[in-house]
């Protein structure tokens, strides 16, 4: 892997399936990067603890989430996969910059705000998690890290960390920027609202022929017959269309339904068929890892003794500067 190249990080918790708005909204970017910029992506299970507190549930949304990412066309030879929980060194880290921010400055983080908000009982790793995520972000010297818009200010937490520790012990840590797509911020679910499991108003990225029929056939429509004009821009079906149909269809249809001539039934079944063709070469490609267990065990593997070698080598210079190594 290049040395000369950017460093891209970025941490994804394995709590539930993904569904194509995780795909086009933030999974896509990892796999058109991972040729641009020297890449590190991790399965962030110490953050999942704040939620999941099962041990076969951990386990197993783990294994699946690094299906997911290899199923999609991420490279292990390309981009280092790793387990959060395998660079200890991160949580070292997180315990120092404990010991150089304030608990106010914490509680400006817009999760614990809206959890405070909700009156949820707040443990503490929800409250520190702005800052192991920061841990995890500058301990790999980071350039850019992509984000979702709502997770921008983890980014910006990062930032001001690295910049106290570097004010308080000298220059040590890079100050990394986040990127976001904005052509892709929000995906539409079959609602018309935001794609979220919440909604209920997902089509899972790796769903079956049966269910990605069943969620198209349930996209809502209004009354208007087959011959009368409609407003593409107004239609939940068309879209989804512009995410899965070539520029050359994705114009037939416009036409179609500017001028009429397209029913919701056929534009719903061109739709199926054009996300069967997506989905079907990904779900195969999953099954493929899934039934090479030891194959995706040793790509975590090398990842984690990648990454860790990594941090290691951060926290040398860490340890040094605090003066904790004699």
């Amino acid at each position: 892997m290049p040395g000369n190249k950017k460093i891209l990080l970025s941490g994804v918790k394995p709590t539930g399936r993904p569904h194509i708005g995780n795909y086009f909204g933030a999974m896509k970017q990892f796999v058109e990067m991972q040729n641009d910029f020297e890449s590190f992506v991790f399965i962030a299970d110490l953050h999942a603890l704040t939620t999941v507190q099962n041990k076969e549930k951990m386990q197993s949304g783990i294994f699946d989430l690094v299906l997911d990412y290899l199923a999609i066309g991420l490279d292990s030879e390309k981009v280092v996969l790793f387990k959060q929980s395998d660079v200890p060194q991160v949580t070292e880290l997180t315990w120092i910059f404990n010991c150089i921010i304030t608990m106010p400055y914490l509680m400006r983080a817009h999760a614990f705000k809206d959890a405070e908000a909700k009156n949820k009982e707040i443990n503490v790793g929800l409250f520190d998690y702005p800052v192991l995520m920061a841990a995890d972000i500058l301990i790999q010297d980071s350039d850019v890290v992509p984000v979702g818009k709502d997770q921008k200010q983890h980014v910006e937490y990062a930032r001001d960390i690295a910049e106290k520790f570097n004010s308080i012990f000298g220059e040590t840590f890079k100050l990394p920027k986040h990127q976001i797509l904005e052509e892709t911020e929000t995906i539409q679910g079959t609602d018309g609202q935001k794609m979220s499991k919440s909604y209920g108003n997902t089509i899972g990225l790796f769903f079956s022929d049966e269910e990605i029929q069943k969620a198209i056939m349930s996209i809502p429509t209004n009354s208007k017959g087959v011959e009368e004009p409609k407003d593409p821009e107004e239609c939940n079906i068309f879209a989804l269309h512009k995410l899965f149909s070539s520029e050359d269809e994705l114009g037939e249809i416009r036409k179609r339904y500017v001028e009429g001539g397209l029913g919701y039934k056929e534009s719903k079944d061109i739709l199926i068929k054009n996300v069967k063709d997506f989905i079907r070469p990904l779900r195969e490609k999953r099954k493929e890892f899934a039934n090479n267990k030891e194959l995706v065990l040793e790509i975590l593997k090398k990842g984690g003794e990648v990454a860790r070698q990594k941090a290691e080598e951060k926290m040398k210079d860490v340890r040094q500067k605090v003066g904790i190594e004699l």
